[in-house]
């Protein structure tokens, strides 16, 4: 780990924060972190994926760079090599959009059957925006933002996913990655997806070992009324992914994948995953969420359901992932 990074930790982290900084201090030097088993539970658990995403709503607000994103880290760290995974971090550094001083960002990565050389990527960010901008009290725009939808959803769908990654017989390796600094954002100007947009650049300039023949980026997938519709970059740059997905969703009668036409035009993660990295991604979003980037986007606006019911679709997509289209 770097000085300035555990200089930081050990200033500002609790007690209970630094128990976990053995870990996070292998994670950073790129070794991998890998416990004892614990064996998979058949169904999927609505309470617990809604007790994970409380979870990481306690922590508080989550941006990149600050304590909160740390012990978050340290959150996944634990929780992820019990089932068998493997855990490291990509770091790199970003200038802060108003400070001007270097921000310490980590994607994480969560690793299934590591070794195979042909994998599939499921991807969430998990920063949380630095205020609710888009709060209808305008005296609330600079309150803290708590992001229980837009940013924790997808760390808790995987999270409930890991109990069952070990009974999965994918067709290809998986690994979970959770994007850091999708939105540091203070102003317009300021860049989305940093990320994402790192990562690809790696992907693209340093190829690892393995390839990617699909991603799958998840976000806002809590609400309490989910409604998934297909998202018109998705289907420009990852047709057959992105049919093939909602094609489980209808045998599987998971009503949130709403059938029909693409809705929305959103620019999220899968965009420099599909631009830059040339991996062919589709976005699960539910962009009709009432409370997005407002101080409402709490646990009370979200349901386990809803987490269960994306889980249980992209479970078993994941067991028969059809054949990739050459690009």
């Amino acid at each position: 780990m770097c000085n300035s990074l555990h200089s930081y930790i050990k200033a500002v982290c609790s007690a209970r924060l630094l128990t976990s900084l053995f870990g996070l201090a292998l994670l950073a030097t790129g070794r991998n972190v890998a416990l004892a088993k614990e064996p998979p539970t058949k169904q999927f658990d609505a309470n617990r994926a809604y007790n994970y995403l409380i979870k990481v709503c306690r922590i508080g607000p989550r941006i990149s760079g600050t304590r909160g994103m740390v012990e978050q880290q340290n959150l996944i760290v634990e929780h992820f090599p019990k089932f068998g995974a493997q855990v490291r971090f990509q770091s790199f550094d970003v200038t802060h959009p108003q400070t001007g001083g270097p921000v310490r960002m980590n994607n994480t990565i969560v690793s299934w059957h590591p070794n195979s050389k042909r994998r599939v990527l499921l991807a969430c960010h998990y920063d949380t925006r630095p205020f609710p901008d888009r709060d209808p009290d305008l005296l609330k725009r600079r309150d803290r933002f708590i992001g229980a939808n837009d940013g924790a959803s997808g760390v808790a769908l995987f999270m409930e996913l890991a109990h069952h990654m070990q009974s999965l017989k994918p067709t290809y390796g998986v690994d979970f990655v959770f994007f850091d600094g999708e939105e540091l954002v203070y102003g317009k100007n300021d860049q989305y997806c940093l990320g994402s947009k790192y990562f690809a650049e790696q992907y693209r300039t340093r190829p690892p070992p393995h390839r990617y023949v699909y991603g799958v980026v998840v976000d806002m997938v809590a609400d309490k009324h989910l409604n998934i519709h297909k998202e018109k970059n998705s289907l420009k740059f990852a047709p057959k992914l992105t049919h093939s997905i909602w094609a489980t969703a209808r045998r599987l009668k998971a009503s949130a994948f709403v059938p029909g036409r693409a809705k929305y035009d959103v620019n999220d993660d899968h965009i420099p995953l599909n631009k830059i990295a040339h991996i062919p991604t589709c976005d699960l979003i539910d962009f009709d969420y009432p409370f997005w980037h407002t101080t409402r986007d709490t646990p009370s606006a979200c349901s386990g359901s809803s987490l269960v019911q994306v889980a249980r679709v992209l479970f078993q997509w994941l067991s028969n992932v059809p054949r990739p289209v050459d690009r």
